[in-house]
């Protein structure tokens, strides 16, 4: 199994544009990132300077959110927002660009909180962002997120992902399968990668309670990878889970 770490939320006690090394310097040969600027058209030096510190790094970039507006403020995207379709829109070609200079195959389209969300209008930029990522070869994914955290968030479930996947009809739009979210709500993620791991388009993981690293909570990590696996699922994990201090990757040697 190929492991990502997911540098919005793992190594941010260091500078965003040391933790490609930080990640190589652990083991690790990919990374990936929510949207990491403040705004959907950054400076061009900002762009090239983050590429530069992952091609240096050596590692790959193997997803990237859409700008999603102000996380760390609590927004969840913009998708089917009225108020963020032409912020969500202006980025989608710099968003694909840069993931195509760094062979970025995967691109996360948050759906946005609600009240207020439009579904038509996510179709039809989900829809805007498929046919951007098809020309470097990408895949945009849905992510269902759970409501304990995110209580305006209308995608709570992955069959509502699959849903909504299955308006927008292009071939290169699937799920994403963050079972920490999945899991909170519910549901069998045993059973879910067992059935549905064909329709996968990235996997995230953390565990349950606590959003820590695989093994701090209940959640059967070694069987759920080890299902994964024998689903046929050959894309990287993203390590999307919290953690301060020395020890964030030790569970990979137990």
């Amino acid at each position: 199994m190929r492991f990502a770490v997911n540098l919005s939320i793992l190594l941010t006690d260091l500078p965003l544009l040391e933790r490609p090394a930080a990640a190589a310097k652990a083991g690790f040969d990919a990374v990936e990132l929510w949207w990491p600027f403040a705004t959907p058209e950054p400076d061009p030096a900002d762009l090239a300077a983050l590429r530069a510190s992952v091609e240096d790094a050596g590692v790959r970039l193997s997803g990237l959110n859409f700008d999603a507006g102000d996380m760390a403020a609590g927004e969840r995207g913009l998708l089917a927002r009225p108020d963020g379709s032409a912020r969500f829109r202006a980025n989608i070609p710099v968003a694909v660009a840069f993931a195509g200079e760094l062979g970025c195959g995967v691109l996360n389209a948050l759906y946005g909180n609600g009240p207020g969300t439009d579904r038509a209008l996510a179709v039809e930029n989900l829809r805007r962002a498929a046919d951007a990522a098809g020309e470097i070869g990408a895949t945009v994914v849905v992510e269902a997120l759970n409501s304990h955290e995110n209580p305006h968030y209308p995608i709570t479930s992955s069959q509502e992902a699959f849903d909504l996947i299955g308006e927008v009809g292009r071939e290169n739009v699937a799920f994403l399968a963050d079972l920490y979210h999945l899991h909170r709500m519910g549901e069998d993620v045993l059973a879910l990668v067992g059935g549905h791991a064909a329709r996968f388009g990235h996997v995230q993981i953390a565990d349950d309670p606590g959003r820590g690293r695989p093994g701090s909570g209940r959640m059967p990590y070694p069987e759920i990878l080890a299902r994964l696996a024998e689903a046929g699922y050959r894309g990287h994990v993203g390590l999307e889970y919290r953690h301060e201090g020395p020890g964030a990757f030790a569970w990979r040697q137990g």
